[in-house]
């Protein structure tokens, strides 16, 4: 890292620090997570397009899968969802899979008119399916649905289900890249945003699994809540404000949490750019005809950065979670979790994993100070105006000025530093 790359990060981390003097140091430390959890996001976007070219703006899919991984992992299982209808619903996710497994393996094989044999396989799988399915599912939601109506957890520690998510989120690209990284990089983009989009659907619309847009509250925290500290007298003794000291000392305490993560991934993605193996991604990546002429296989090389890059994506959506103590569908949104972080890594340097860390932290300060700092310009602005629909209009835009704040940077960093303020070296 040079000293411009050292002094680039130091101005964000001034950045944050103003925050907490200017304003509070319990919103300094949520720009401050957040940051850590968007950096992590980026560094696995860069994976798959810094290292390898892989033009992937499905990201809301993985991050949600790792939501839904704290969810199903963290939260105590409903018992008497489970003696309703539990069974039943495991069997029949396993006749589903059963029946995709056999339509593939006979489709494989090309047996006698297997257009047909495939056909017929499906809809009796799909009936069988349905008939173990349907009913399970309405009894399961039908068990107090104003506070679960879901299956509930496996209620094992909220750690655990970090890397659960991470492994969800690769288990997800590895069947998403069977079937689209044999596409050109435009259908790929197509083919991804769609199955993400499935991903969010399901999500919603299953409240067996997880309450769909009833949302799951109260998951476990790693952590000693503010509640619990502020019931605690040794605690309360120690400050003079014990509410406000709590609340920075949990958020304080999952940065840490954060940044151990994010200095691990970083390390290793690091050790990976300057292997054989992060070379050989590169050469892919410049040129698939000369790898390929040397023998590589392109295709299956695509699949494991592909997979690596989601992993990573799943495992920092599954750390969001935690930290809203919440897994909210209806908040996963493709402007926040996917244009978003593709603005970081092309601001921050496709290709440098530095460069993807410092446009995690950097647009994300940007995109939580914009509003109010417009607010506060346009109040300036507007003061000597007579009070109306014109005044109010702009006053009410306000909340717009992220959005453009955002297009403003893209153009002035692809204008003078078109690889990013780190570009790769």
């Amino acid at each position: 890292m040079t000293l411009r790359d050292a002094s680039l990060f130091l101005l964000v981390a001034f950045l944050i620090v103003l925050t907490g003097v200017m304003q509070s140091w319990n919103l300094a430390l949520q720009v401050l997570n957040m940051g850590l959890i968007s950096a992590i996001m980026a560094l696995g976007v860069n994976l798959q397009w810094g290292f390898a070219g892989l033009f992937n703006v499905g990201v809301l899919g993985f991050v949600a899968l790792g939501g839904l991984a704290v969810a199903l992992t963290s939260m105590p299982p409903v018992a008497e969802a489970w003696a309703v209808g539990g069974g039943r619903i495991l069997l029949a996710l396993a006749v589903g899979a059963g029946t995709i497994a056999l339509a593939v393996t006979l489709w494989a094989r090309r047996v006698a008119k297997r257009g047909w044999v495939v056909a017929a396989v499906v809809l009796i799988g799909l009936v069988i399916f349905r008939t173990l399915f349907d009913p399970a599912r309405d009894a399961i939601e039908a068990v107090n649905p104003a506070l679960q109506g879901n299956l509930g957890g496996l209620g094992l520690p909220v750690l655990i289900a970090w890397p659960i998510g991470g492994l969800l989120a690769a288990g997800a690209a590895w069947a998403i890249g069977k079937t689209a990284l044999g596409l050109r990089s435009d259908y790929l983009a197509i083919a991804t945003l769609g199955i993400a989009e499935i991903i969010l659907a399901v999500m919603k619309n299953e409240d067996w699994m997880a309450r769909g847009v009833k949302n799951v509250i109260g998951i476990p925290s790693p952590l000693p809540t503010a509640y619990e500290l502020q019931q605690s007298a040794d605690f309360v003794s120690r400050f003079a404000d014990p509410v406000t000291a709590s609340t920075i000392t949990v958020k304080l305490g999952y940065a840490i949490l954060f940044a151990i993560v994010l200095v691990i991934i970083l390390v290793l993605m690091q050790l990976a750019l300057h292997s054989p193996w992060g070379r050989m991604m590169r050469a892919i990546r410049d040129n698939e005809t000369a790898a390929a002429a040397m023998g590589k296989n392109i295709t299956k090389r695509h699949l494991q950065i592909f997979i690596l890059g989601s992993a990573i994506c799943g495992i920092a959506g599954a750390m969001m979670t935690t930290l809203d103590g919440q897994l909210v569908p209806g908040t996963y949104q493709p402007l926040r979790f996917t244009f978003l972080i593709w603005v970081m890594v092309i601001v921050g340097g496709s290709g440098n994993n530095y460069g993807a860390v410092l446009g995690g932290f950097l647009i994300w300060f940007l995109w939580v100070q914009v509003e109010p700092v417009g607010q506060f310009l346009i109040g300036l602005l507007t003061a000597g105006l007579p009070d109306g629909a014109f005044k109010s209009h702009l006053l009410d835009s306000a909340a717009y000025m992220r959005l453009f704040t955002m297009g403003v940077l893209m153009l002035v960093v692809l204008r003078f530093s078109p690889r990013g303020l780190i570009p790769e070296r």
